[in-house]
């Protein structure tokens, strides 16, 4: 990742391209007061949400517009998108009614099929040098239908070969395709070992770049965990110095984020180009801090594989944005072709996601839309302590508002859940703020209720407040009472 970092951060040419509106509105930006946050429909944006498994596109079987609105039904905004480069089979992952693993004959790529059987999954093969309008037009159709729900898509261009199942399903596979593309390992599909496989690509993302130019709700991804693969930082380079290329004499510019790495790491030379800093699997979300100096958004946009309570996944979500957070996706399992509404139970995965999820990070959402958040900051520093062992986070304004959110420790993957989830929980917290008169809200992150509304006066560095009885979690909003 270095390695890309430095290929990209000294090439001749620039990327400092403003936002252009088209039709009046500009796509999703960085916003210009801290970019820490996005700019979108002329307000300060955060983006959260609980998505299906990255198949909307590619599965033809799939009812996107029932998807999208169902997530706005609760206020979330975000979803991620694979390209269609890449796809699944059944046996993927142990992922029941997974939707990036289409029924054969049902999957969509940027390519048109040939007149020649042979297509491992049923069908025909694919020509690689002639796109599909049958694709762009379900691209399209998915896109409007992203934005009549105020829906940001961020669409991924590309994924490594995870395996045999994958490989064998694979358009750059040579048996699948009818150029005589993909005789060669797997591994070497997203290097530059092999041009006619990069013209494939390259020409794929600049056709996209195209035709998705005027929507302002997209962002472009390079490639999903290409750490888990080792692809190269040289391709990764190459693909991002072709999506600028493609978007210079184009009326939009839009972000470009990179998936750095599982868990955590340090981005040093920020590459030039590259707005979104995205991690996997953010438990506990130190990423944030490690990476904050860079003043650019900084997401989580891909968790799950924690097993299947919401409670894991809701204390991750405001964990990770209260740490600074701007991007926040759960992968979400209740999804299927079957309930493009999110509503399939006791289903088999590796992680989970239920209405009753999507219903509490709508809560987030809302409770970090009252806050001028663009003008605040990771201040964990406000709260000195605790009478309970909780966990906590939090973003400031000093001195004018406080949003910190409190849950019980939880292990990233508990055996048993149930051994870390407690009820009534009381705590006094000493909360380290300038002298003033302040109020007090206490959230409960379940319901979205007020619990209690607190005021004092602030005279010493510390005073200490009492929460109210709570289960697992709790939020605090403290403003100026003026």
């Amino acid at each position: 990742m270095r390695r890309l970092f430095a290929i990209l951060t000294t090439t001749a040419w620039t990327f400092a391209f403003p936002p252009v509106s088209v039709h009046g509105e500009a796509p999703i930006a960085l916003h210009p007061a801290n970019g820490h946050y996005f700019l979108w429909s002329g307000k300060p944006t955060i983006l959260v949400t609980s998505g299906e498994h990255y198949g909307a596109l590619l599965n033809l079987d799939f009812d996107f517009d029932r998807y999208f609105e169902t997530l706005a039904k609760d206020g979330l905004n975000h979803t991620r998108l694979f390209s269609g480069t890449y796809r699944e089979l059944k046996d993927s992952f142990g992922i029941q009614a997974n939707t990036l693993a289409p029924e054969p004959n049902r999957y969509v790529a940027p390519w048109k099929r040939s007149d020649e059987p042979g297509y491992h999954d049923g069908g025909t093969r694919f020509d690689l040098s002639q796109f599909d309008p049958a694709y762009f037009e379900r691209l399209h159709a998915l896109m409007k239908s992203a934005k009549k729900h105020a829906i940001v898509v961020e669409f991924n261009l590309f994924c490594p070969l995870y395996g045999k199942s994958e490989w064998l399903a694979s358009p750059f596979r040579a048996s699948n395709n009818v150029n005589g593309i993909g005789e060669c390992p797997m591994e070497e599909v997203l290097t530059l070992k092999h041009p006619k496989i990069v013209k494939i690509q390259e020409d794929f993302v600049r056709k996209v770049v195209q035709e998705l130019n005027a929507y302002d709700n997209l962002s472009f991804e390079i490639c999903n965990e290409p750490y888990v693969k080792n692809v190269p930082d040289d391709w990764q380079a190459q693909m991002v110095r072709v999506i600028h290329e493609a978007q210079h004499d184009l009326p939009n510019r839009h972000l470009v984020s990179l998936n750095v790495a599982n868990g955590r790491a340090k981005v040093d030379n920020p590459p030039g180009g590259v707005s979104i800093f995205n991690f996997h699997y953010c438990v506990p979300p130190d990423v944030v801090a490690m990476n904050y100096a860079l003043n650019k958004v900084i997401g989580e946009n891909e968790t799950g594989f924690r097993g299947p309570h919401d409670v894991l996944y809701r204390t991750e979500a405001w964990d990770f944005l209260l740490a600074g957070g701007a991007l926040y996706n759960n992968l979400d399992y209740s999804f299927s072709v079957e309930h493009p509404d999110g509503t399939l139970d006791g289903y088999k995965s590796p992680g989970g996601g239920s209405p009753e999820l999507r219903f509490q990070l709508g809560i987030l959402k809302r409770f970090l839309d009252g806050f001028e958040f663009v003008e605040m900051k990771p201040e964990p520093g406000c709260i000195s302590k605790t009478s309970e062992k909780l966990v906590w986070q939090a973003l400031a304004k000093s001195g004018e508002a406080y949003a910190v959110y409190f849950h019980v420790p939880l292990p990233n993957k508990p055996k048993a859940i149930e051994d870390h989830l407690r009820k009534g929980v009381r705590s006094r917290v000493t909360v380290n703020l300038p002298p003033g008169s302040y109020k007090a809200d206490w959230l409960d992150t379940k319901s979205g209720k007020t619990l209690r509304t607190d005021s004092w006066n602030q005279t010493e560095k510390e005073h200490e407040i009492e929460t109210p009885a709570f289960d697992d979690d709790i939020a605090l909003k403290i403003m100026t009472n003026r």
